[in-house]
């Protein structure tokens, strides 16, 4: 199954790449990787904020990861022309939780990325990985992801 077809099948559409806020460009291809900027949590309400174990739980990073994800996604689709099927697989991916000092969770909210890289992706979505903690992230965003990508 095409990687389009499954992201339909799971309700998702890729938005347009989001532009960047700063003086910096949304992707560099190297080869035949892409390395994607970090993507901050957002849907279609807007920004999603929250700092985990203090005003958030993990269910709802994990969903603040996802979003990153598709976002990830949306700005590999732009690196291929407008072509998703181009990807070979996800290499890395990086996640940045906002969290308190004692929140050591932050291998589960970011399984929210990873777990949605592998149900649309299939083994193309398996990747290596570091979740790691911040103090806080950009705008009081949740959760930031930058990735490495094959493409052909």
């Amino acid at each position: 199954m095409s990687f389009t077809a499954r992201l339909s099948e799971l309700g998702v559409t890729l938005p347009d790449a989001p532009a960047p806020a700063a003086n910096y460009v949304p992707f560099v291809q190297v080869g035949n990787l892409v390395h994607v900027s970090g993507q901050i949590s957002m849907g279609p309400d807007g920004l999603i904020t929250g700092k985990l174990g203090a005003d958030m739980d993990v269910a709802a990073g994990a969903d603040a990861a996802k979003t990153c994800a598709i976002s990830l996604l949306a700005q590999v689709k732009a690196a291929c022309g407008g072509d998703i099927e181009r990807l070979v697989r996800v290499v890395k991916l990086v996640g940045f939780v906002n969290s308190t000092a004692d929140f050591t969770d932050q291998p589960k909210v970011i399984n929210g990325a990873s777990d949605f890289m592998v149900e649309a992706l299939g083994d193309a979505g398996r990747h290596a990985r570091s979740a790691v903690s911040a103090a806080s992230l950009p705008l009081g965003v949740a959760v930031e992801i930058e990735g490495i990508f094959e493409i052909k």
